[in-house]
């Protein structure tokens, strides 16, 4: 026979704490993972969002911080009316200027300008982001929101290297593009052009937004950081400076923010004068969460003007070579690979809304459904992000003039050119079928 134990009433109380402890740290467990689990992870070398896996149809969006404003330049009820329209689509990535810098008054730049001088923000354009971030979160949305540019259409390179004391840019517009390259060059090198830049992403990183009453850090409506609009070395010789540069950006970005992902927003190869190496080098840096490339097939020669649509099969087997190489990289990183632009004109390069888009509607059928067949295998290949959406805007003038509607073309290109606009039904109907499968594979 068995010797019977009592419980005494000191064991029970025991007993009793530790289920106390263990639902406590049950619940806490439960509560960190589920805050995790609101912002877009990267497992695997793939994206996860609310821990399912996440492919998607997104576009740039670079004027949506402005539209948010009540300034001159804003609109809140077409914002609203264009992220309804996004999300009736299917796109819910949005890639967006955080704003532009400098002086205001010039040709073939965005205005209003948010960093007017160093430290010294126009708190418009701030109210502008954090209502589109607002009405994002609402919408479920997510924001790739990147903080530099490389060209001259919204300030960037050119502005930190003359407020650091190397002149001023000249315009490609006037001087070409050469001449500016070869200027901006500098800025791979410039230290105090760099500390310029570094202090404005501390200032914007730890705002807290004025609606919501998150810190940037803390929402996750914020899909990623990104260092910049196509950085690039300009020249071999900066490379080098080009890479620590990099380095030290994403490092800061990490160390102010724990949550979000970090990106670069590299047109891949291309950015790095043609370098694959370059790419995979600058791709496997520890705090850069996933990779990014850039295509444009009548910017780099692939098709032409008088000839879109003929070109078609030649723009997209060079892009799927290009896809292809960069894909390589991403799997040995086991990271994900976004095509975060590309945008192939309108049919005999006309700009209007409503003009045929038969040449743009074959290549984006082309992307998308890449990444589907991707997303049915849990491939590398996550998403895209069409440059760009043009929306409700009804342009103008062929160059955007102060008064204009914003499209998804910037002040130094035809305004229509790479547009997709409400009127563009056969363009949209690709975006939405594609979005509908993506949504499945999640």
């Amino acid at each position: 026979m068995g010797t019977m134990v009592m419980e005494t009433n000191e064991h029970k109380a025991m007993r009793t704490k530790y289920k106390f402890l263990i639902l406590i740290l049950m619940t806490l467990f439960c509560s960190i993972t589920s805050a995790q689990e609101r912002f877009i992870r990267v497992s695997n070398g793939k994206f996860l969002r609310n821990g399912k896996p996440y492919y998607f149809v997104g576009t740039n969006f670079w004027y949506g911080a402005i539209l948010g404003s009540e300034g001159r330049g804003g609109n809140r009820v077409r914002l609203c009316k264009e992220l309804d329209a996004m999300k009736k689509y299917g796109i819910d990535n949005l890639r967006i200027l955080v704003g532009s810098d400098g002086e205001e008054g010039v040709k073939t730049k965005v205005e209003p300008t948010l960093q007017c001088a160093p430290g010294v923000y126009n708190d418009t354009i701030l109210a502008g982001l954090d209502f589109l971030m607002q009405e994002l979160g609402k919408r479920k949305m997510t924001a790739v929101l990147y903080l530099n540019n490389s060209w001259e259409w919204s300030g960037g390179y050119g502005y930190y290297l003359e407020q650091a004391g190397a002149g001023k840019a000249p315009r490609p517009n006037e001087a070409g593009y050469p001449a500016y390259m070869n200027h901006v060059s500098q800025f791979s090198t410039n230290v105090k052009a760099q500390q310029l830049f570094y202090d404005y992403v501390r200032f914007i990183i730890s705002r807290t937004n004025r609606f919501t009453g998150k810190k940037y850090v803390d929402d996750p409506a914020i899909m990623s950081w990104q260092i910049g609009n196509e950085p690039r070395a300009f020249s071999r010789e900066a490379i080098p400076a080009f890479e620590k540069w990099l380095a030290e950006s994403s490092a800061l970005i990490r160390s102010l923010d724990k949550n979000h992902l970090i990106s670069i927003g590299t047109e891949g190869a291309w950015g790095c004068e043609g370098d694959f190496e370059v790419f995979e080098r600058i791709s496997s840096d520890c705090n850069i969460d996933y990779m990014n490339v850039h295509l444009w097939p009548y910017n780099w020669g692939w098709a032409k003007q008088d000839s879109l649509v003929e070109n078609l099969s030649r723009a997209c087997q060079n892009s799927k070579d290009y896809i292809e190489r960069s894909l390589a990289i991403a799997q040995r990183l086991q990271k994900p690979l976004v095509m975060e632009e590309f945008g192939y004109p309108r049919d005999n390069f006309l700009f209007t809304p409503g003009s045929p888009t038969q040449g743009r509607d074959g290549y984006y059928n082309f992307v998308f459904s890449l990444i589907v067949e991707h997303a049915k295998r849990g491939g590398n290949f996550a998403g895209c992000n069409f440059w760009a959406w043009g929306g409700l805007a009804n342009p103008q003038h062929e160059q955007w003039q102060r008064g204009d509607d914003y499209t998804g073309d910037p002040a130094q290109e035809q305004q229509g050119l790479n547009s997709v606009f409400l009127t563009d039904h056969s363009t949209l109907k690709i975006i939405k079928k594609y979005s509908k499968i993506l949504r499945k594979t999640h």
